[in-house]
């Protein structure tokens, strides 16, 4: 029950409200959705104690602020970020990632700027919005989810779970959820056939430039062009796409399909970003590089597995820590004072 509030104070173009996706409803046209960086999002809800995919804040680029309007809430970060802390009208501190940190009544949260990709802010119990077919997830073009289907603005409330049992105890993570390395893996297909051989060998061996033409839809590269085997070949009759294909339309140039990209195209489709790697897309900046590995199913499926064990691990490594903002006194006065006095050298 949602009996804990959140306003934007200001900000809000490029942050949106979003959880796992609308998983199943491609059939009906309609987008996954969903967060761009799962690991990310998972990851600040299992510091707050929330189950992953619950609804959390995706931002990209700049961030906002916000004031707990009615509280306490837990809330946790995560992503290339950093926060600021307010406690009422008091001065801003910072406030580090990677941790759960509890705010009350009046207390502001400053999110800065998601300095690669994207950043995610949990509250406790989720982002309490209504459920549109199956998810809380905003997509933007068809106006669905979140707050009215848009990106969030100033004067926005966001209902969230009050933190009553009165305990102050949080969680930190050593090190940042891990993310897998090394090229971007793929699955040939399914209309790798439309390409000339020597472009399959150059899709492989070329650096990629990561384009500013990318959004939550997809992100443009740039690179020698591919050939299509005709130039009949580089159209087809549409049929499905997923978050991951990987278009080349006539110019030569890929497209690659991210968490709302449409559920159909007319492009041929090179190949297919296994669902392990396709996080670590949405975290290069315009101008970074990429390559891609081509692998088999079977190993794709490894991968997927890996990433699993790897996120159940760094949740069994988080640890408690003490409250934002406490002072070990004890190891104060142990480790500062000796019989009351401040020791001095001359």
């Amino acid at each position: 029950m949602a009996d804990a509030l959140i306003e934007v104070v200001s900000g809000g173009p490029g942050c949106t409200v979003q959880d796992a996706g609308r998983v199943g409803q491609r059939h009906g046209g309609i987008a996954l959705a969903g967060a761009l960086v799962p690991p990310l999002a998972d990851a600040a809800n299992a510091l707050v104690g929330n189950l992953a995919g619950a609804a959390c804040l995706e931002w990209r680029g700049l961030g906002l602020v916000l004031r707990v309007l009615r509280g306490p809430v837990r809330v946790a970060m995560a992503g290339a970020v950093r926060g600021a802390l307010s406690r009422g009208d008091g001065p801003w501190r910072p406030l580090a990632t990677w941790r759960s940190a509890t705010l009350g009544e009046g207390d502001r949260l400053q999110l800065g700027a998601a300095l690669a990709g994207c950043g995610y802010l949990a509250l406790g119990g989720g982002v309490l919005v209504p459920t549109v077919l199956g998810s809380r997830s905003t997509h933007v073009r068809t106006r669905l989810g979140g707050l009215d289907g848009r990106m969030l603005r100033p004067g926005d409330r966001l209902p969230c779970a009050r933190r009553s049992d009165g305990r102050t105890d949080e969680r930190m993570a050593h090190a940042p959820v891990p993310l897998p390395t090394g090229p971007i893996r793929i699955l040939w297909g399914p209309q790798d056939d439309h390409f000339t051989a020597e472009a399959r060998a150059q899709f492989l061996s070329t650096d990629w430039c990561v384009t500013p033409e990318q959004d939550r839809m997809g992100m443009r590269l740039a690179g020698p062009a591919l050939a299509h085997t005709s130039a009949a070949a580089a159209d087809i009759v549409s049929d499905g796409v997923v978050p991951g294909a990987i278009q080349v339309p006539a110019n030569g140039q890929p497209i690659v399909l991210l968490a709302d990209g449409q559920t159909v195209g007319g492009y041929p489709k090179i190949a297919t970003v296994i669902r392990a790697d396709l996080p670590r897309l949405a975290l290069l900046s315009p101008g970074g590089t990429l390559r891609f590995a081509a692998v088999e199913a079977s190993t794709a499926r490894r991968a997927l597995l890996a990433a699993h064990a790897d996120w159940q691990a760094w949740v069994a490594a988080l640890v408690p820590c003490p409250p934002e903002g406490w002072l070990d006194e004890a190891a104060l006065y142990n480790d500062n004072l000796v019989s009351g006095m401040l020791r001095a050298e001359p």
